[in-house]
């Protein structure tokens, strides 16, 4: 166990996020913690949640519900498991209630995208198809099946240059791709250790895409960046281009990416992030429009971060804030306080 330090008040914690407990023992400082810890789910029974709502300090979750909020009189941190808070009705938090996220997900998001992307330049899914159909086929002796491609001398460019970004064009640079990004502030410093080829604003986004093999979409989900990639932009692509999106489903414009994909505007892509979330009780499908008939398309259900180590990190620091709300102490990542 590790003893906790500077904690000077017991708080009541309530989790509602199911995958947390699987990270229990980080979040509860391997039962060291000095609070009191109360996972309730769906599963877990309404009472059990409700007697732990009217007495709960901080709330860990996803999404919050009105009526959950309405119940916790006591609240004073929400601290979201990730780095989205659109689940989390901001009006119905009291004013002395902060916010918090947290994010860790950058490298392994990166590395997801550097295997979807060799993924697509290798023809991986055409090649496994043929695989499990008994077929052996390759460039060697079908002189009409397509040679792949190294990602190495190739040129990557990124939307948006946040913790996921620059994770990216880090990997990228490992593996001997130039970075070209599209940014809102091109003149910003870099984070140390990135080297960017070029940077533009906004307004030069289709030259980005016109110059690029690989294009990766990081931008938050906005007002401004809904649609962003549309009919125009995927035309602006190059014909051997593959466009890989981990930010938001509507960020890409769904028709337009079909219709890319369908017409061979675009070589291929990754999809990891869609148009709607199946896991919202009477969703419909995450898209309305058939990708699965694609074998130029990697298909992903908003996967890219999940990993041990995202998961892991985010549960460690999630109780560093807890401690640090005991103890009087600045919190890390506050959204609103």
């Amino acid at each position: 166990m590790t003893e906790v330090t500077g904690v000077t008040e017991r708080l009541e914690v309530l989790v509602t996020e199911p995958v947390m407990a699987q990270f229990s023992d980080a979040l509860t400082r391997g039962g060291a913690s000095p609070h009191r810890w109360t996972f309730a789910f769906d599963g877990a029974g309404s009472h059990e949640l409700r007697s732990a709502a009217a007495t709960a300090d901080v709330l860990v979750c996803s999404a919050a519900p009105r009526d959950l909020l309405a119940a916790m009189p006591r609240l004073r941190l929400l601290h979201v498991t990730g780095a989205g808070y659109d689940k989390i009705p901001l009006d119905a938090l009291g004013p002395r209630v902060t916010l918090a996220n947290t994010y860790h997900h950058g490298r392994s998001i990166a590395e997801h995208v550097a295997m979807v992307s060799m993924m697509l330049r290798r023809r991986v899914l055409r090649s496994e198809r043929d695989m499990r159909a008994g077929v052996w086929r390759n460039a060697v002796v079908d002189g009409g099946y397509p040679f792949g491609g190294v990602l190495s001398g190739r040129t990557m460019g990124i939307l948006g240059f946040g913790e996921i970004g620059t994770e990216v064009a880090r990997t990228a640079r490992a593996l001997g791709m130039r970075v070209r990004t599209v940014r809102r502030n091109p003149s910003a410093p870099l984070p140390p250790g990135v080297d960017v080829e070029w940077a533009g604003g906004p307004d030069r986004l289709h030259e980005l895409l016109g110059s690029s093999d690989v294009v990766v979409v990081t931008v938050p989900l906005s007002a401004e960046t809904r649609g962003l990639v549309d009919a125009r932009a995927l035309a602006a692509m190059k014909p051997a281009g593959i466009l890989v999106n981990v930010a938001r489903g509507p960020v890409v414009d769904e028709q337009a990416l079909h219709d890319a994909l369908a017409d061979g505007t675009i070589a291929g892509a990754a999809i990891d992030v869609w148009w709607r979330n199946p896991r919202d009780p009477g969703a419909p499908p995450p898209s309305h429009l058939d990708f699965t008939g694609f074998d130029n398309v990697v298909l992903t259900p908003h996967q890219s971060g999940h990993t041990e180590e995202t998961f892991g990190s985010r549960a460690r620091e999630i109780g560093d804030n807890i401690d640090a709300l005991a103890g009087g102490r600045p919190l890390r990542n506050v959204v609103r306080r």
